[in-house]
């Protein structure tokens, strides 16, 4: 996937142009309307002639009330920016539990993931889903689909690094990772049936594999919001002592860019290429060994 490119003036729709005059002037008219109202209360409650031109006679009142407005719309136009998405293009793995949350919001929850073991994600998904048994707030459907490479097949990474750097293949490395993995499907799926079982929110999870090595980080928040990064595919790691070195990915040290509904046109059809590439990929995939079938 290439990253988000530029558009020139040309390109633009009418709607983007006008909704970026909007955005440019309209706190500017609104904190001059509001300032209008508060000055001419204020002068008709104490120079009579505008007063009885008025014919008004809270004055002090209104013009108290619209600078309180003033001030609150201030404030109110702060917070709807501080509760946004990141929109910045490119954001840190760590950040993830933003747009958890933000997903979470929405009456039909649909989170895809693509990568190495998910671990990053799963931290945030068991909290979110415990979270619903107690409060389910507006969220009716839960779904999660998570893409983790078939660890019982032969891999170049993660894997043992060899006397000369050369990737040689451990089986128990790779059995380690997959049991790592088989617990986060075990503890999500079993949330899930609880959750189902209460009845206020369906909720289904499921994980399957895919062949290859771990190299594309991939997050999809209810089709409309889309996270793609690269694993440094180099990294290496020492389980205990003087051990030997593994390849093995860090997900959460990865960067991701960033492609949103909200984006440009050249941001939609990104977004609608990657929700057919993990559809296509699922239908692919097998279950892991632990679900014992393939779909």
């Amino acid at each position: 996937m290439s990253a988000r490119g530029s558009r020139t003036t040309g390109e633009v729709g009418v709607g983007q142009v006008l909704r970026r005059y909007q955005d440019r002037f309209e706190p500017v008219v609104t904190r001059v309307l509001l300032i209008g109202i508060f000055v001419t209360g204020l002068t008709a409650q104490f120079v009579r002639p505008v007063g009885d031109a008025l014919e008004g006679k809270a004055y002090l009142g209104g013009a108290l009330l619209s600078l309180v407005g003033y001030v609150l719309y201030d404030a109110v136009k702060d917070l709807s920016t501080t509760l946004r998405l990141p929109t910045r293009g490119q954001v840190k793995s760590r950040e993830l539990g933003v747009f958890v949350s933000e997903a979470f919001r929405a009456r039909t929850v649909d989170i895809r993931f693509l990568g190495y073991t998910g671990e990053t994600l799963y931290n945030e998904l068991y909290h979110r889903l415990e979270g619903l048994i107690e409060d389910p707030g507006p969220t009716r459907h839960v779904t999660i689909q998570v893409l983790i490479p078939d660890f019982g097949q032969p891999m170049t990474v993660p894997s043992r690094v060899g006397d000369t750097g050369a990737p040689l293949d451990d089986p128990d490395f790779r059995k380690r990772l997959e049991g790592k993995c088989q617990e986060y499907d075990e503890t999500l799926s079993t949330l899930a049936e609880r959750l189902t079982a209460v009845g206020r929110v369906s909720a289904h999870c499921e994980y399957r594999v895919y062949p290859g090595i771990p190299r594309d980080k991939i997050c999809i928040f209810n089709r409309e919001l889309v996270l793609h990064g690269l694993y440094d595919v180099m990294a290496r790691t020492v389980l205990r002592g003087a051990a030997p070195e593994y390849y093995d990915p860090k997900g959460y040290r990865t960067d991701l860019n960033v492609w949103s509904l909200e984006g440009a046109e050249d941001s939609k059809a990104l977004i609608a290429t990657w929700n057919r590439h993990l559809d296509n990929l699922w239908s692919l995939a097998a279950a892991p060994p632990w679900r014992g079938s393939t779909p």
